[in-house]
């Protein structure tokens, strides 16, 4: 998730480039990328599937996203809180059940 406001005027060479020069990151990795604009209405997600990258936007007719404003507020999330979050949920607000990793011992 890029912290703060995007330019959501940009397409997916412009948020490409933010991926790799602002984010220090590698836009082709696979991984899901978000960008919200400044009225907190719309948010972009880019991601590199196979030979191309895609990108998808919701665009809320009333409501606001709850998005990160510092570096502090970021978080690592999976699909699941990712959808939470496109749902209109406050993904820091909800605790799952923690996985549990059990190792064998023989």
């Amino acid at each position: 998730m890029a912290v703060g406001v995007t330019d959501l005027r940009k397409a997916i060479n412009g948020l490409s480039i933010l991926v790799e020069a602002q984010m220090d990151l590698d836009p082709f990795s696979g991984n899901i990328f978000g960008f919200c604009n400044r009225k907190r209405n719309l948010v972009k997600l880019l991601y590199w599937d196979l030979n191309g990258f895609c990108l998808w936007q919701k665009k809320l007719s009333k409501e606001k996203f709850k998005w990160p404003q510092s570096q502090e507020e970021v978080l690592n999330i999976g699909t699941r809180e990712l959808k939470w979050l496109l749902d209109g949920l406050e993904i820091d607000q909800l605790r799952a059940h923690k996985k549990l990793h059990y190792q064998y011992i023989f």
